[in-house]
């Protein structure tokens, strides 16, 4: 019986310290970051985008490296002036997602994110700063 005791013991401490890794902050980005002409909505890691005439996607969890860079791939939707009629169809596209977050320059102040976006036709979209914690500011398309 002791023995069976002293396991159960043991599972429980191996069970209850991986606990100690909720704690920390995610290290995968979250969260509003805006800024003009763009902006994402982080949910999970994954992003929606938004940008004056087009939307996308950001379909994995943005995980940057210790410098701050990262690259990600998604998807870049067309839009077009005036209200969305039907039936209507946008053109889609696979993207890659590739930015820079800097430090914030003081302790509590928002981040910034430099992003550029490569779509699968060879066409090059940015840059975008965006600021964490920021709506975007967006034209839409007349």
């Amino acid at each position: 019986m002791q023995v069976r005791t002293i396991a159960q013991w043991v599972v429980a401490a191996l069970l209850l310290s991986g606990c100690n890794t909720l704690q920390g902050k995610p290290d995968h980005i979250f969260g509003i970051w805006g800024g003009s002409h763009a902006g994402i909505d982080f949910v999970g890691g994954m992003g929606d985008v938004q940008f004056d005439c087009a939307s996308g996607t950001i379909d994995d969890p943005v995980y940057p490296t210790p410098d701050g860079s990262f690259s990600v791939k998604g998807t870049y939707r067309t839009g077009t002036a005036g209200p969305v009629k039907v039936g209507q169809f946008f053109r889609s596209q696979e993207a890659k997602f590739i930015g820079q977050i800097a430090k914030s320059p003081e302790k509590g102040a928002p981040r910034l994110m430099t992003l550029h976006v490569a779509l699968e036709d060879g066409t090059e979209i940015g840059p975008f700063t965006l600021t964490e914690g920021t709506p975007p500011h967006l034209t839409r398309c007349l």
